[in-house]
């Protein structure tokens, strides 16, 4: 039943907003730095740190500076970190193997993580498309992106990630059957307590165009990523995928983009109350910053009213770029 809501004047819903003590009382959602995953690039070298022009004042670093990254998320009190690794063309492949490598630069990151901040839970990418000569996130075979021979790779991957110590797997692929394949062999390999948080319903988006830059992606990509990934048109089809994930064994669920699919993440909550996840990806990220160093926004109020608009969105938490400003933000 409805509540009565008494004509004015006896109602007056300024009442509640008079002060920032009734404001607080009054709030329905909150932003903590619990619910903050910070995403990190990862190269090769040592000792370095690359600026990454799209995207201003984000980095890539190499391991060492990971693990320096990873110590200042744990001071934060950020609960993880999630790594993605910048490969130069030459190192890139049809084969795409040294994505399950157990040396390649995030598995390396991992453990550096694991030995210097060993309470941050590190989350990790999986996807062919770092290591891939085609920029695709699966196999290319006569033009096509094919999906079987895809997730038998990736399985190798995630039990190589789950071997150098990742607690939260992230497949971001969008292949059919994936998480399935994935969670048997993580429960076979004796790594069941390995969470997976599925980008399930990931978005064939314009706004992932600065992290391409980010990864080295944006030159090696051939065509368009649309036989794959969910059409920006759609949202019935992202609870069909939720349902299919969460029966094949995720225990996360990510949306991806983020404000500008936050209906999409209100559905996926209201539909199935699982722990839902959303992306604030770099064209988010870089249009923000870019309209704040234009002195067109207020760069900290926009930022910390765009990530409390995933929680009220119904969202458990954000993967934001702006991690790390938001978490010394609200420490003050």
């Amino acid at each position: 039943m409805k509540p009565t809501i008494a004509p004015y004047p006896a109602t007056r819903l300024r009442r509640m907003r008079q002060s920032p003590a009734l404001r607080a009382l009054a709030r329905q959602n909150t932003l903590t730095v619990d619910d903050l995953i910070w995403p990190v690039f990862v190269m090769d070298g040592k000792d370095t740190e690359t600026p990454v022009a799209s995207m201003p004042g984000v980095v890539r670093r190499t391991v060492d500076r990971v693990a320096l990254a990873a110590k200042e998320a744990q001071s934060l009190g950020i609960p993880a970190i999630c790594l993605f690794p910048y490969t130069s063309m030459d190192a890139r492949t049809e084969d795409c193997a040294m994505a399950w490598d157990s040396g390649n630069l995030t598995n390396q990151a991992i453990r550096a993580i694991k030995d210097v901040a060993p309470d941050i839970a590190v989350m990790t990418d999986i996807a062919l498309d770092p290591y891939n000569i085609n920029g695709h996130d699966g196999f290319v075979e006569n033009g096509e992106i094919v999906n079987d021979r895809t997730v038998d790779a990736l399985v190798k991957m995630a039990l190589a990630q789950a071997e150098a110590g990742a607690d939260i797997l992230g497949p971001s692929d969008m292949m059919d059957g994936r998480i399935g394949a994935i969670r048997a062999a993580l429960e076979a390999d004796g790594h069941q307590n390995v969470a997976i948080l599925s980008y399930t319903a990931k978005y064939a988006s314009a706004f992932y165009g600065p992290f391409r830059d980010a990864v080295g992606a944006s030159s090696a990509l051939t065509g368009d990523k649309n036989t794959y990934q969910m059409d920006p048109g759609n949202s019935d089809e992202a609870l069909r995928l939720v349902e299919r994930d969460l029966s094949e064994g995720a225990d996360m669920i990510m949306v991806k983009p983020g404000m500008p699919y936050l209906d999409i993440c209100r559905r996926v909550k209201d539909s199935f109350g699982v722990p839902t996840y959303a992306y604030q990806v770099s064209g988010e990220y870089a249009m923000l910053q870019a309209a704040a160093q234009n002195g067109w926004l207020d760069g900290e109020k926009v930022m910390m009213e765009s990530l409390l608009a995933f929680k009220r969105a119904g969202c458990d938490g954000i993967l934001t770029y702006f991690a790390p400003e938001a978490a010394k933000l609200m420490q003050t």
